[in-house]
């Protein structure tokens, strides 16, 4: 259980929430670990199967408390909440924020090309040795154009296409030398580009499948808070695709995905035998690769960092869920701009 932001987040199986007076208690196998004023709370959002007594709901509705439902994995599954709702107003203050994203994107891409640069440096401090003067020498580059690039998305006013198109630039330098980091014994276990629908080779279903999870997590988040999903700010609107859980996910996949991906292939939990090919060349994770990929995101989710704007230590698996509620607080005026998530 952890309080962020005026938000609970109640993650342990088999936990109860009731009321007691003017207060919210979380217990677990009848030993009460939590007490939060309700007075001190904006919301509060459960993780899979805890109880939730009626007397509590009752309580929170009418004080404009939402609680927010999701199962294990973190898909979004409900929201109760009482008659009167600020989510008309904040999706208004979204489509108008969508018109002019300039501030929005800008942050959402400096945070994403500055993760992926960190993932480069720790490359960089924990190979490098072992690394060819060629290849280090290219990761070296990469890095620095990639910091020429921050500067200028940092000064760039030419608008949205401009921050997509250094967006762009960066993610191809990087992805360009991301096979350099692939430590695996096996040869076929190899990154040849960046390849989606379908992944052509065993780094890319990887990185796929992670990206998958991840985009479901941000979705949640979206929709926990009350965003719509499908409007967002530096990915286009497209009819079925979820254009802000995308927005969300982009400063996340250096760290939350490509660094696990590269975990999980560099310490040999996923070998050649964990991946299938079909025909047509499309490569896919075996299903004791899925099992062993889920429980590896499971884990990671668990680990804390500190986060650079609330300077709380917090679980990496409730970042999605952080950073949708400040972009929402943004957007109704709480704060002057999107603060992204930094890893360092």
């Amino acid at each position: 259980m952890k309080k962020l932001l005026n938000t609970l987040y109640v993650t342990t199986e088999g936990a109860s929430l009731r009321k007691d007076g003017e207060n919210l208690v979380a217990e677990v196998e009848g030993i009460e670990r939590a007490r939060v004023p309700f007075h001190m709370l904006g919301s509060v959002v459960i993780f899979g199967g805890i109880y939730v007594s009626p007397p509590l709901i009752q309580s929170l509705a009418p004080l404009g408390v939402t609680i927010v439902l999701l199962d294990r994995a973190g898909r979004f599954q409900a929201r109760v909440e009482g008659p009167v709702s600020g989510n008309v107003l904040l999706r208004r203050a979204q489509y108008r924020a969508a018109e002019q994203p300039d501030e929005i994107v800008r942050g959402i891409v400096s945070a994403k090309i500055a993760n992926q640069r960190t993932v480069l440096q720790r490359a960089l401090r924990d190979y490098g040795a072992e690394m060819p003067d060629e290849q280090r020498g290219r990761i070296a580059e990469v890095v620095q154009r990639q910091a020429r690039i921050l500067r200028r998305v940092a000064f760039a006013n030419e608008g949205v296409e401009i921050l997509r198109g250094a967006e762009g630039e960066a993610a191809q330098g990087y992805f360009a030398v991301f096979d350099m980091l692939v430590r695996s014994p096996d040869p076929e276990i190899r990154f040849r580009g960046r390849s989606r629908r379908p992944p052509l080779d065993p780094v890319n279903a990887l990185l796929s499948f992670l990206y998958t999870l991840l985009a479901h997590d941000c979705r949640s988040a979206a929709e926990g808070v009350g965003l719509d999903p499908a409007v967002g700010f530096l990915h286009r609107d497209r009819p079925g695709r979820p254009s802000l859980a995308l927005d969300l996910m982009e400063e996340l996949r250096p760290i939350l995905a490509d660094r696990l991906a590269l975990s999980l292939i560099n310490r040999r939990q996923l070998r050649t035998r964990d991946f299938v090919t079909r025909d047509g060349g499309a490569v896919l994770l075996g299903d004791d690769g899925r099992r062993t990929v889920l429980s590896a995101w499971q884990e990671r989710k668990k680990q804390e960092r500190r986060h650079p704007f609330l300077d709380e230590a917090a679980p990496l698996g409730l970042v999605p869920h952080l950073q949708a509620q400040l972009l929402s607080r943004h957007l109704r005026g709480d704060l002057d701009a999107y603060p992204p998530w930094f890893w360092k």
